[in-house]
Order: C-alpha cells, then sequence, then structure tokens
C-alpha cells in the first residue's frame, strides 16, 4: 500500500492519466493532477480521488514550458511537502505526415511535450524525491518504440527520447533509492485513441476493433494503470531501468 506517499501524475486530469491518478490514491497515496487545459476534468479526477478518502489537488501546467513546471512543482511541494511518486503521463499525438511534411513547430511542440516535459518533471521532482526513504519515476511510453511507424517523427522521437531519459535517470539516482521504469501500451481506449483509429483508419466506434484485439478487447486505461500501480508498490522494490510492454503481446 502507498499510504503516506505523494505522487504526481501530469496529464492526470483524463484517460490514462486519470485511471493512474485514481489506482495511486486507491492504494494509499495523496495524488498531485496535473492538466493542461481541461479543468474540468481534472476537478473531476481529484473529486474522485477525494471519494476515496485521500488528499488531491489539480495543478495548471503545459510541461512544455520549464518555467510553467517548476511553477506547479514549486506549489506541489508547498501543499504536500514531498513527492516521491512521479508518472510522466502526459502526451500529444502528431498529425500523421511524412517527414518531409511535417511543419517543425509540429516536431518541437510533441517532442517537448513527451521529452522535455518528463526531463524538466524529473530534474525539479528528484531533489525532494531524494530525501524520502523510497522514489518512483514512471515513464508513460508507446508500444511505437518497437516499431517506429511511418507518418509519425514526432511520437515516435517524443517516445523514444522519453525511454532514453528513463534509462539514463534510472542509472543515476538508483544510489538514492530510486527507481525507474517505462510502461509503455499500444492502443487505449482513451479520447486521443479513439481520435487516433478514426484519423488513420477512419474507425469511428474503437469498441469494433474489440473482436481483432490481444484478449478480444482494446487495451482499457485501468490495465496500464495496474502496471504503474505495481511498479511503485513494495512487490516491485527491486526492479529499476525496466520497460513494461502494456499491449497484449500483439509487438
Amino acid at each position: 500500500m502507498l499510504e503516506g506517499r505523494v505522487a504526481l501524475v501530469t496529464g492526470g486530469g483524463r484517460g490514462i492519466g486519470r485511471a493512474i491518478a485514481l489506482g495511486l490514491a486507491e492504494d494509499g497515496a495523496d495524488v498531485a493532477v496535473n492538466y493542461r487545459r481541461d479543468a474540468e476534468s481534472a476537478s473531476d479526477t481529484v473529486a474522485e480521488i477525494e471519494k476515496v478518502g485521500r488528499r488531491a489537488a489539480a495543478y495548471a501546467a503545459s510541461v512544455d514550458d520549464f518555467a510553467q513546471c517548476a511553477s506547479m512543482v514549486g506549489a506541489v511541494l508547498g501543499d504536500f511537502g514531498y513527492v516521491d511518486i512521479l508518472v510522466n503521463n502526459a502526451g500529444n499525438a502528431s498529425r500523421g505526415q511524412t517527414v518531409v511534411d511535417t511543419d517543425p513547430a509540429e516536431l518541437e511542440r510533441v517532442v517537448k511535450t513527451h521529452a522535455f516535459g518528463a526531463w524538466s518533471c524529473s530534474k525539479l521532482v528528484v531533489p525532494s524525491m531524494r530525501r524520502r526513504p523510497r522514489g518512483d519515476i514512471v515513464m508513460i511510453s508507446s508500444a511505437a518504440t518497437l516499431h517506429m511507424g511511418a507518418n509519425s517523427a514526432p511520437y515516435n522521437m517524443g517516445k523514444a527520447a522519453l525511454e532514453a531519459l528513463a534509462a539514463t535517470l534510472a542509472k543515476e539516482e538508483r544510489r538514492n533509492g530510486i527507481r525507474v521504469n517505462v510502461v509503455a501500451p499500444g492502443l487505449v481506449d482513451t479520447e486521443m485513441g479513439r481520435r487516433l483509429v478514426k484519423g488513420a483508419m477512419g474507425v469511428t466506434d474503437i469498441r469494433t476493433m474489440d473482436t481483432n484485439a490481444p484478449f478480444g478487447h482494446v487495451c482499457a486505461p485501468e490495465e496500464v494503470a495496474d502496471a504503474v500501480r505495481f511498479l511503485v508498490s513494495d512487490k516491485a522494490g527491486y526492479i529499476t531501468g525496466q520497460r513494461i510492454g502494456v499491449d497484449g503481446g500483439a509487438f
């Protein structure tokens, strides 16, 4: 159980991030929920966390901006005292164009969100985490780093850099009792996942893909959250520097 621990989940108001935030709260953690624009969803997530008896608060920050990350982390530390679980989940999708046709601004936006954002939050949180009995950082990556599909260079590059950060940080912080791991889902039934299959495949109802999906269903956000819950638990005390695929063995 996670009583006495504080988690910061970026992009925690919706989708995978919401499932992670709620799961960690169910296991006993207090949770700081980061969001970029959707304050209503973040507030709903906070309310659900409070229903299970845990403390929670929402913090607005765009993780691609270091100054906003610094302000957010400062506020979280001021409110909760420390953070000893960081889940770098905030993400965005690229627009499905070839390298030649990709706008440089899109590349910058996507890579900064996935890689720079995780770097900034980790850099800002780790000093507090080092003073705790245990620290955990979990990076939410993607099965995309295994197949590196065409027409998705910004996303592929962002997630590859995120995994490189995780591997580096795991080696640097092991001596400080901090575990750093990666959880890499495939297609997940979230708003982003539904937009992805509609844009790439013309699928208007993601549930129609259940029949051909591993184990008879498209991955649910809670199934990704379960991997995170395991990694930050006492059952995973000797695990760091690892990448866990949550893709049903499809990749």
